[in-house]
C-alpha cells in the first residue's frame, strides 16, 4: 500500500518562502507531483517531476516561483515555494504517479495534505 507523508506547511507572510517535503516507500519508482486545493474548488495541478528528475512541469501560476525536486535515494520529493502570495494559500497534496492526459493532469495516490496560509 502506498504511504505518503508530507511536511513543511504553515502560516507565512507575503514574500516569504516555504519548502514542502513528501516521503514514501515507492516515491523513487514513479513520477511525482504536487497539487493544491482552494476551499470549494477542485484540486488543481501545481508541479510534476519525472522519474529521474530530468523533466519538470509547472502550472503557469507558479512557474518561476516554485521548484520541484527529488532525491530517489531518500524516497523524497520537495516543493520549494518562493515569493509566496495570498493566492497561494491552499491545501497542498503530494501525488504519486502523476501524468498528463487530454483532460489534464492526473495522479493515482495522494498524501493527506498540508495547509499553506499566506497572510497579507
Amino acid at each position: 500500500q502506498v504511504q505518503l507523508a508530507e511536511s513543511g506547511g504553515g502560516l507565512v507572510q507575503v514574500g516569504d518562502s516555504l519548502r514542502l517535503s513528501c516521503s514514501g516507500r515507492t516515491v523513487s519508482r514513479v513520477a511525482m507531483g504536487w497539487f493544491r486545493q482552494y476551499p470549494g474548488k477542485e484540486r488543481e495541478f501545481v508541479a510534476r517531476i519525472s522519474l529521474f528528475g530530468t523533466n519538470t512541469d509547472y502550472a503557469d501560476s507558479v512557474k518561476d516561483r516554485f521548484t520541484i525536486s527529488r532525491d530517489n535515494a531518500k524516497n523524497t520529493v520537495h516543493l520549494q515555494m518562493n515569493s509566496l502570495q495570498p493566492e497561494d494559500s491552499a491545501a497542498y497534496y503530494c501525488a504519486s504517479n502523476v501524468a498528463k492526459f487530454a483532460s489534464g493532469w492526473r495522479a493515482d495516490y495522494w498524501g493527506q495534505g498540508t495547509q499553506v496560509t499566506v497572510s497579507s
